[in-house]
This record gives C-alpha cells, sequence and structure tokens, in this order.
C-alpha cells in the first residue's frame, strides 16, 4: 500500500464517524442573549443546559437518541414533561428562563435532538 492509499484509507474510515454515537466526553456550549447553553454528554444521556440570571432548564435524550427528549428544571432535577420534537422542548425551555425560544442559543453539538 503507497502513502496516498493509507491516506485515502483514513478519510474513508474518518466518513464512518458521521453515525456514531455521541461521545461521552464531548462538551460544546454557546452564548446569546444572556443566555449560555452547555451540551455534554454524560451517564447515558445528551445534556443540553440552560442558564439566564440564574433561572435554568435542561433538555435530556439517551445517547441513541431514539427516546422523547426531557425537560427539567436543572440538569439533574426531575423531569417535567417529555416531548418528541426539539423545538417543542425547546419551547419548554425557553418559558422557564423567561425568554422566546429563538433567543435560546444552541451548541452545534445539541442541534440534532429530537426524534
Amino acid at each position: 500500500m503507497t502513502d496516498a492509499d493509507d491516506a485515502a484509507a483514513g478519510a474513508a474510515d474518518a466518513g464512518d464517524d458521521a453515525d456514531a454515537k455521541p461521545d461521552k466526553d464531548a462538551e460544546d456550549a454557546a452564548e446569546a442573549n444572556g443566555i449560555a447553553a452547555r451540551y455534554h454528554v454524560a451517564d447515558g444521556e445528551r445534556v443540553l443546559a440552560f442558564d439566564r440570571d440564574g433561572r435554568t432548564a435542561a433538555v435530556a435524550q439517551n445517547v441513541e437518541g431514539y427516546a422523547m427528549l426531557k425537560v427539567r428544571p436543572t440538569p439533574a432535577g426531575d423531569e417535567l414533561e417529555r416531548y418528541y420534537g426539539f423545538d417543542m422542548a425547546l419551547d419548554h425551555a425557553a418559558e422557564l428562563l423567561g425568554v422566546a425560544p429563538n433567543a435560546l442559543p444552541v451548541p452545534d453539538a445539541a442541534a440534532d435532538m429530537g426524534m
């Protein structure tokens, strides 16, 4: 095998990662409109947590990505409601924070949450 063949094989392998489960150590953050958002994967869940002036909300989904989204007052709090769609979960999270849903920053790693 030549160096070019090795590089091509490596590029093909990298494409296979697109369908992989979220990295258990993945973390991403975003901030806008006075709202901080932090996405992380832990304990079998993908969690998107929001904080605005001490008010918090979180959206969680299992790492397999096929379960309904759970909205919580905090990342470890009790579930308030479940939703199939990410938009509906974000609406509820925005309500908990007292902002419009389109004001919520969503880190790139969390953009594919929902069914």
